[in-house]
């Protein structure tokens, strides 16, 4: 079973990953790279001579790409680990695992780790004000998990006590509220900021319905031939 879990994660996260890092470089890297350059004065938008426009924003970082694509797909090989060990003990308990339902389990993952917690907390550019980073960690923990529990109660305890105490779980941290900074200030234009929270999200929509297909796929795989 370990090694089912470890060889369907390594090639499921390690595919997801590879096409998750070709789609932040072409749709996200350029956004986030447009904020550095308003963080850093290159580009300004208020005062008397506002430059608020760049020829090419994408710019090309060999290191700095290759760095990015490797910790993506070591990224989405944890996040692939957790997915096959859970559809391991689904299977266990009479579940049918498939590429098909295997993206729904993706989307499932995508609502954890990336939808709760921007519901008030979104994917943020540089410069912009935030609250301190530590308590944004705990939050942000915090909401996964209880987001992560809600969607198993909703996949396999679906009755009124559970989707009721899934609804519970997944309002409690936005209830509670997400740290805020005392101000709200920053170099950055919020129209780019709201470009780069949709494309984020939208390739975070991409990559766990990926993941979950692969996932699915070497997993069952891996099951026949062994």
């Amino acid at each position: 079973m370990f090694s089912r879990i470890v060889s369907s994660a390594l090639f499921a996260g390690a595919a997801a990953g590879l096409l998750i890092a070709l789609l932040q470089y072409v749709f996200v890297q350029p956004v986030l790279l447009h904020a550095e350059l308003y963080e850093s004065g290159t580009l300004i938008h208020f005062g008397a001579d506002p430059v608020s426009t760049v020829q090419n924003v994408a710019g090309f970082d060999p290191l700095r790409d290759l760095l990015s694509l490797l910790f993506t797909m070591l990224t989405y090989c944890g996040y692939a680990f957790i997915l096959v060990a859970l559809m391991g003990v689904a299977e266990e308990r009479g579940a049918i695992i498939t590429p098909r339902n295997g993206m729904i389990w993706g989307l499932m993952g995508f609502v954890a780790a990336h939808l709760a917690p921007a519901f008030s907390l979104p994917p943020e550019v540089p410069g912009v004000a935030a609250a301190d980073v530590l308590l944004r960690q705990y939050w942000w923990f915090a909401t996964v998990a209880l987001a992560a529990i809600s969607m198993w109660l909703i996949a396999f305890h679906f009755t009124m006590v559970g989707i009721g105490a899934a609804i519970l779980l997944l309002l409690l941290p936005h209830i509670v509220g997400a740290p805020q900074p005392a101000e709200f200030t920053g170099p950055v234009p919020t129209e780019i900021g709201a470009l780069f929270a949709a494309r984020a999200l939208t390739v975070g929509l991409v990559a766990w319905t990926l993941l979950g297909a692969f996932c699915a796929y070497f997993w069952t795989k891996e099951g026949e031939a062994a």
